[in-house]
């Protein structure tokens, strides 16, 4: 795992890749997640600028993002997206099935992360139930709900 110095601001190399992603209809306050979020890899600098643009594009601008610290190849305190600079935290108490992402306005966002080695048929299940303001499962139980075994018709 990578750890860059905290005082840098990470500017990815190339242009964002197009996030896979799912959000509920409208932001309900009292949902557990509001949608789900398909990475292609575990890198955050390859992942995190299509994902913070497309959040920005429907909540306003991303002020923070929360992860797992254990779960992504690499870590960076500052990430230029656009003309904005979005603070990273890193944490060993978020859950690794979560992101949460925070607006300049204070509204939280809190998205289920599949797995990038998922495949598409679990993945887009798990993000159509993470989207689901009527799901009450936290992230664990959406992922195990999507990759369990379907009983035969």
């Amino acid at each position: 795992m990578t750890t860059i110095d905290p005082r840098v601001t990470v500017v990815p190399p190339g242009p964002p890749s197009r996030p896979r992603i799912t959000l509920a209809a409208t932001h309900v306050l009292r949902a557990v997640l509001d949608g789900g979020w398909w990475p292609r890899s575990r890198d955050p600098v390859a992942e995190l600028p299509g994902l913070i643009i497309a959040l920005g594009e429907r909540y306003g601008p991303i002020r923070q993002v929360l992860l797992n610290s254990e779960t992504w190849d690499g870590r960076f305190r500052r990430l230029a997206v656009g003309d904005r600079v979005v603070r990273a935290g890193w944490f060993s108490t978020v859950d690794p099935a979560v992101l949460i992402a925070t607006t300049d306005r204070g509204v939280q966002i809190d998205l289920l992360i599949v797995p990038p080695d998922t495949d598409a048929v679990a993945a887009e299940a798990a993000m159509a139930a993470a989207a689901d303001p009527a799901n009450r499962l936290r992230a664990a139980g959406v992922l195990a709900a999507s990759v369990a075994p379907r009983p035969a018709a």
